[in-house]
């Protein structure tokens, strides 16, 4: 772009630039829209000069992202101008504010047609550019003949013959009918015998969509493409500026290649022998270098010879080759490359005897799916899924199951399904299956569709030898305080259908396995609801002799549900009632379920419609950067703690609620209770941790709500109590306890423990953070540095979805000698349920380990869970308890307000409502609807016409805690906003 002497378009830059914000550059850019608009009316006085410089600035507006809905008239007419700088303009600005389709580019067709078949050759690469940008059906049918004129004249020079191919492409894919094939073969076949780069790499790019719809009409042109790469792969008669790094003209070397794969194969064995080569010499010839630049330009080579290579079915050896390439190439450190080695290595196992060649790389393929970059591990995925047989399935499935411990939400649904599938097409025994699609629901429950669990009944069903490992299997997991509601679903029916086999077994009477099916019934939704009563009405039957106090509690429960508002479970109640009560009539009715019918896999066809790649239409998620004092090197080491049952290596602790009066007395102070009766584990089991003779089911129901007092006056500290409460409405509850039950109410055997900060512990190592501050920072935030010392760093990333959260510690050790005796246990309150998988007893120097951690919240409270960890380093042994950030805001499921949805007085604000903005403003920023409601909120929770009664500010923050994502952050200024107003 010429601009020089062009003082008024500099000037209007200068002025855009200097804008202090938008509504200042569109005053800016209103006002010389409106000064050009006007100028242009008055056409027959404007210079060229000025013509030009307006219509630059209509470019420069639009370049901004304005609409410029006039002056193309202008605009059009300079192409006709005779002298070059007008044209440029004309030809430039045309470009890039007219479509193919509007009506102004037909009134100079004939300026354009005129410029291509003229002698001046500047002229001609302004049109041919134009004309290559915008195309256009109008264009292709006026100018495509001419356009070829100029692309196989030998008088034109190369500039203008680039410049010629390119256009006829764009005319092409606009209408291919302008190329005829029976003329263009011979033709395109002298043409790659150019010997100059440039147009012979335009004229490839032409060739490789000539080629791309009918490659049979150019099989002259196949021998004409082997040379080319012959004389690219010897470095003959290359000019230097057509070598890039070292290599000879890659883009042209990518073309030819690409348009040999259009070709259905090689008959030619000199033509077949030279190409292959050629495509040795690339292969031996790449490798990684430390020059991003030349590395880009050789894997772009590499790769295209790799497709082509699957492409001409070559012989093993050389296939054996490729494969040992990306072998190399996944081992790399950069992640683009290993991103493409794993991307060519699956499209690699569409070729027949690779796959063997393949499985030799499977260890370095499943530690690709632990990297920290979201599309490498997604790759790693379909790789370790396409090469998956019978000969290694059992392994691929139990890593992937191991890898579900710390795979993050967005892999989780594709990693169980195709698990599931892997383990239904390839298992070397039914139980095995029955054993891995457990393990998937109780690792992964809410990602598992019902398709899964499905399949394991039609398998349990069909298969009578399964049936009581099924069910002993189902009534393992049931023992599990938290499981998820599918395997509730699956171990019901399977209990139900198959539980009467399992009979004399201990911990399998009919009365033991209600008991621990009914425990679940208070938790689950409607769905599952109704198979827990066939499952009861099931083992009601199975009942020989019949239990009188079995069937009494059965039949209640059936009578509980006959006036239930589902009218399915209402029914199934009604019906199960009665048949109960008719003794032979229940057994013919509820008879074993009959063997299903063979049918095709759902998960099957579930799989073939999931093969859609997302991971290339979603942002490239890289890892939360951690605050880490040494390069620490991943490292997964077995648990050294002893054996871990069979069922399952997770540690959850249950523990009972804290008393009110615990967390009064610890709202302002957190003290570590002197002698919690917690036995200290010896491995990193399950442990249950519970205080004598005390259920927590029945410390629940002992809890009332007393009516709030009036007279009792509210300190700063027990309003955040208050506010922090669980459901606080109004007052605090007072807690009511069965003297049976043991427990003093001054006394909470762990739940002082549950708030018990660093600075009540003693050790002679000390931490070099501030816990608390770490703490507060990880309430609001899902990754960063929770506890460091000078020996061990404990980093913690999370994820939440709804109720549920996914937890990752990262145990990472900073010296040069081993932490050994590392002992980890989770104290969670009672409203959590929590497992915690192994944690190794020993962690590597300058190594970190992973330990997963899954969370389920009940209901809402203030407590926070604990984490008991300790080592020791040399002599020293180190204990720290501290507190995870598992609190009520990572639970809450932001949505949509308005004011006057919630605050019908929103409009009769008072100057009153002032103070309470200044309060506000401390409030750490957030979008503006959530402020305005917030600020609305204030002004109702202490106008004067309240009293500021500190129940309706309790219940002004109550509404927050149920319908904000910020809870948090609000309270300090709501406390603020009371003792102002107060």
């Amino acid at each position: 772009m010429a601009l020089s002497g062009m003082r008024g378009l500099s000037v209007f830059i200068s002025d855009i630039r200097n804008c202090h914000n938008k509504e200042q550059e569109r005053l800016r850019v209103d006002k010389e829209l409106g000064n050009i608009r006007t100028r242009f009316k008055n056409e027959k006085g404007l210079s060229p000069y000025e013509k030009k410089k307006y219509v630059w600035k209509m470019l420069y507006i639009y370049m901004l992202g304005y609409d410029v809905d006039f002056g193309h008239m202008e605009t059009v007419s300079l192409i006709s101008a005779p002298k070059y700088p007008e044209k440029q303009v004309g030809y430039i600005v045309t470009s890039c504010l007219l479509n193919e389709n509007n009506d102004f580019l037909r009134m100079v067709i004939n300026t354009v047609r005129n410029d291509i078949i003229g002698r001046n050759e500047t002229f001609q690469c302004l049109a041919l550019t134009m004309v290559g940008n915008i195309g256009g059906k109008e264009f292709s049918e006026s100018l495509a003949p001419d356009v070829q004129k100029l692309l196989i004249s030998s008088s034109c020079r190369p500039v203008v013959r680039k410049k010629a191919a390119l256009c006829l492409l764009r005319l092409y894919r606009k209408n291919p009918d302008v190329v005829n094939i029976d003329g263009w073969a011979d033709r395109m076949a002298q043409l790659l015998d150019e010997r100059d780069l440039g147009v012979l790499t335009s004229v490839m790019s032409l060739f490789v969509s000539l080629v791309s719809n009918n490659a049979e009409a150019y099989w002259n042109c196949l021998p004409k493409c082997v040379r080319i790469l012959e004389r690219l792969a010897r470095n003959q008669d290359i000019p230097q500026e057509y070598t890039y790094y070292g290599i000879p003209s890659p883009w042209l070397q990518v073309k030819t290649m690409r348009a040999l794969q259009y070709f259905p194969t090689i008959e030619d064995p000199n033509a077949r022998r030279a190409l292959f080569e050629v495509l040795q010499r690339i292969l031996m010839g790449t490798d990684v270098v430390k020059n991003v630049n030349k590395n880009n330009a050789s894997h772009a080579v590499l790769f295209e010879a790799l497709a082509l290579v699957m492409h001409l079915d070559a012989e093993k050896e050389m296939m054996s080759q490729c494969v040992a390439l990306l072998g190399k190439f996944i081992a790399v450190r950069e992640p683009n490359i290993r991103y493409l080695g794993l991307e060519n290595m699956t499209r690699m196992l569409l070729v027949t005897d690779v796959q063997d060649i393949i499985k030799r790389h499977q260890a370095q393929i499943i530690t690709s799916l632990k990297d920290p970059d979201i599309s490498i591990r997604r790759r790693a995925l379909d790789l370790l899924y396409g090469m998956c047989d019978v000969t290694n399935a059992k392994e691929i499935v139990e890593e992937l199951l191991q890898y579900l411990n710390t795979a993050e939400f967005a892999m989780r649904e594709e990693l169980s399904l195709k698990a599931a599938i892997l383990a239904e097409k390839f298992a070397p025994g039914l139980s095995w299956y029955v054993d891995v699609i457990l393990q998937l629901i109780d690792k992964a429950g809410d990602f598992v569709s019902d398709d899964i669990w499905y399949r394991v009944v039609q398998f349990v069903t069909n298969n009578e030898d399964l049936q009581p490992y099924a069910a002993a299997k189902a009534r393992e997991y049931l023992d599990k305080p938290a499981i998820h509601e599918t395997m509730v679903k699956v171990s019901a029916y399977l209990l139900g259908e198959y539980g009467h086999l399992l009979a004399r077994r201990p911990g399998c009477s009919p009365k033991e396995l209600f008991a621990i099916i009914n425990d679940k019934l208070p938790t689950v939704s409607t769905s599952t609801v109704a198979i827990l009563l066939s499952t009861y009405a099931k083992i009601l039957m199975h009942t020989q002799p019949p239990d009188v106090g079995l069937q009494q509690q059965i039949l209640t429960i059936f009578k509980k549900y006959e006036s239930y508002i589902d009218v399915e479970i209402q029914q199934r109640a009604v019906e199960y009632f009665e048949l109960s009560r008719k003794g032979s009539a229940l057994a013919d009715v509820l008879a074993e379920m009959p063997k299903f019918p063979e049918r095709e896999s759902a998960l099957l066809k579930k799989a073939e419609d999931a093969e859609v790649d997302t991971a290339e239409q979603s942002a490239i998620k890289l890892r939360s950067q951690q605050q880490t004092s040494s390069a620490l090197v991943i490292a997964d080491h077995p648990s050294a703690n002893g054996s871990a049952p069979a069922a399952n290596h997770l540690t959850l602790v249950k523990m009972p609620s804290q008393t009110v009066s615990d967390i009064q007395e610890s709202s302002a102070t957190y003290e570590e209770a002197p002698n919690p009766p917690v036995e200290a584990p010896k491995e990193n089991g399950p442990v249950e941790v519970e205080s004598n003779a005390t259920n927590i089911t029945e410390i629940n129901n002992e809890i009332k709500v007393e009516p709030p007092s009036t007279s009792r006056s509210t300190s700063p500290a027990d309003l955040l109590a208050d506010l922090l409460g669980p459901l606080a409405i109004e007052a605090p509850p007072a807690v009511e306890q069965h003297p049976a039950q043991g427990l003093d109410t001054n006394q909470s055997p762990v739940g002082d423990l549950a708030l018990a900060t660093l600075e009540d512990q003693s050790n002679s190592v000390q931490p070099i953070v501030n816990v608390e501050e770490k703490f507060h920072i990880l309430c609001t935030k899902d990754s960063g540095v929770l506890y460091e010392d000078p020996h061990i760093q404990i980093g913690l990333k999370a994820e939440w979805r709804a109720h549920h959260g996914r937890l990752v510690l990262f145990l990472g050790n900073k010296n040069t000698s081993p932490l050994m005796s590392v002992r980890a246990l989770i104290l969670p309150p009672s409203h959590l349920k929590m497992e915690l998988s192994s944690v190794p007893d020993t962690i590597p120097p300058r190594a970190q380990v992973q330990v997963p951690l899954e969370v389920a919240n009940l209901r809402a409270s203030r407590d926070v869970a604990v984490l008991d960890f300790s080592y020791t380093f040399g002599t020293a042994l180190v204990d720290a308890k501290l507190r995870l950030p598992v609190v009520l805001n990572k639970f809450l499921q932001p949505i949509t307000l308005t004011p006057d949805e919630f605050f019908p007085q929103w409009k009769a604000l008072t100057v009153h409502s002032l103070k309470v903005q200044e309060v506000v403003k401390g409030v750490k920023p957030m979008p503006l609807p959530e402020m305005t409601n917030l600020f609305l909120s204030l002004h109702l929770a202490v106008a004067p016409g309240l009293d500021n009664n500190p129940n309706n500010l309790v219940a002004c923050t109550t509404f927050f805690s149920e319908h904000l994502p910020h809870t948090m952050t609000l309270v300090p200024c709501l406390l603020d906003c009371y003792e102002n107003e107060k």
